[in-house]
Formats: C-alpha cells, structure tokens, sequence
C-alpha cells in the first residue's frame, strides 16, 4: 500500500534541494515523516519545464473525510477516477524511503541501502474544487518487499522522472515494469 514515507532535507543534499525548490516557490512542504492529507512536495511538469510544488496527499474518497492516497498501476488506466489524471498530469513523490506494516503491525521502512538516499514514487494529480490534490501509485511487490506486505510504490530512478512526466508511452510502459530491489529496517521506535 504505502501510506507513508519520509521526506528528510536535513539528511541528504539531493531532498534538500527540492525542499530549497518548493519553498522558494512558496510552497510549505511536510518534512520528516509524511502521511495521508499532508502538504507533499511534489515534482510535476507544466507547459514542459519542471517545477517543485506541494499539494495535498489524498484524492477525495466516496465518503466525507475519506482519502484515496494510492492507485493500482495495474488499473490506473480503466479506472474512471484515475485514468484521465494519469494521462495528463503525472507527479514525482521525492522521499527518503517508504514505510510498510507486517499484518501483526511491526513497522518496516525500505530504501536502496540503510542511508536516506533519494528514492522517487510515481504518481499523479488533479484539482479538486481549486485544490491540487496527488495520489501515488502502487504495483506488485518484488522479493524485498512481498514478505512484508502484497503491494510496493512504483518506484522510478532519477534519470526517468522527467520521461515520466512528459512521455505518455513510457509512463503506460513503466506500469507493468519490475521493481528495484530495496533493503529493509524494522522500526522500533515511534
């Protein structure tokens, strides 16, 4: 699933940056470990020139105060509430490593290594009632991650974030491709 992630600028140059980004535009991003709602920092693309801005993490759900904060990659292009958003307005989640539960509630965070390096979550946006709202994706997990949970992020390398973003072949391609594997620290502490 992932229903949270850690947006660390204090540990890693490259999340300082787009934190440095998003400010500078005038944006407030939440820092340390994001959930559901929060202000996210986000990477989009708008009339072809990259830009750092933050928005809420949740489309709207069926219910008042429901969220829907992830979207199947398997199904995001049948899905009437996804499919015209993924197709016209990608996004980019920068993290420093996402966090999954076990099924008895042991929390585990996942990253390239045991450092808060940069690691980037495909996703997508779209306003509601004048609020930019984002939404990220999910797909099968690989070996890293399916001991711990049936679902991991769709996880991108820097190099593709600015084809996800402005490449509509590419980004239907990515949905189906394997996923990097992650290392794994079990969370101890709140």
């Amino acid at each position: 699933m992932c229903g949270r992630y850690m947006f660390e600028p204090k540990r890693n140059r490259e999340i300082a940056r787009i934190y440095e980004l998003a400010t500078q535009a005038g944006y407030q991003p939440t820092t340390g470990e994001v959930f559901p709602s929060n202000q996210t920092a986000l990477v989009i693309a708008q009339q072809q020139k990259i830009q750092v801005v933050a928005m809420k993490w949740g489309f709207p759900g069926f219910h008042k105060g429901q969220l829907i904060i992830n979207a199947r990659s398997e199904s995001v292009t049948e899905k009437k509430m996804f499919a015209k958003s993924f197709q016209a307005r990608r996004c980019v989640y920068p993290t420093s490593g996402f966090f999954e539960w076990t099924p008895d509630k042991q929390k585990y965070w996942f990253n390239y290594n045991d450092q808060p390096e940069p690691l980037y979550i495909g996703g997508f946006y779209n306003i509601f009632e004048g609020t930019p709202q984002s939404i990220l994706m999910t797909t099968a997990p690989n070996d890293s991650v399916s001991i711990i949970h049936n679902r991991m992020p769709l996880i991108l390398k820097k190099s593709e974030i600015r084809t996800w973003l402005m490449d509509d072949e590419f980004a239907n391609h990515f949905l189906t491709r394997q996923m990097p594997m992650l290392m794994r620290q079990k969370v101890t502490s709140e």
